[in-house]
């Protein structure tokens, strides 16, 4: 609302100063810088700059497969447990469990531990990618 008032008032001061006698210009022209003086106060201020460490999310960690860490897992019957301590045995990140006849995904992905199960649900191979 003030903002409103000082924006009237300032350009009603500019429309009157082009009318006015060649003595009350000055008067007038500091009126008017005065004015926009106020005016500038109505502006919205700039944001705070935020530190760059603080909004920046901390880096995933990256993980290197290694198959060999993995090996006891050959032979053994396929669980939620064993998958998870032959992740943790080959310093993977991701793990999953390939059946046969199941449709994959060829991508490499060094951090990701694959398990090979036959029919029976055991563990015949382990690699990575």
């Amino acid at each position: 609302m003030a903002c409103r008032y000082i924006k009237s008032h300032v350009l009603n001061l500019f429309i009157f100063a082009g009318f006015r006698e060649h003595e009350l210009r000055t008067q007038s022209l500091l009126a008017a810088v005065a004015g926009a003086i106020l005016l500038s106060a109505c502006a919205a201020p700039a944001p705070a700059p935020t530190p760059a460490s603080a909004s920046a999310a901390p880096p995933e960690p990256v993980f290197q497969c290694n198959a060999d860490g993995a090996r006891f897992a050959v032979g053994q019957p396929l669980s939620p447990q064993l998958e998870a301590a032959a992740r943790v045995r080959a310093g993977a990140g991701t793990v999953r469990a390939l059946k046969p006849g199941e449709a994959v995904t060829m991508e490499l992905n060094g951090g990701r531990l694959n398990l090979d199960v036959d029919a029976r649900g055991r563990v015949t191979d382990v690699r990575c990618g």
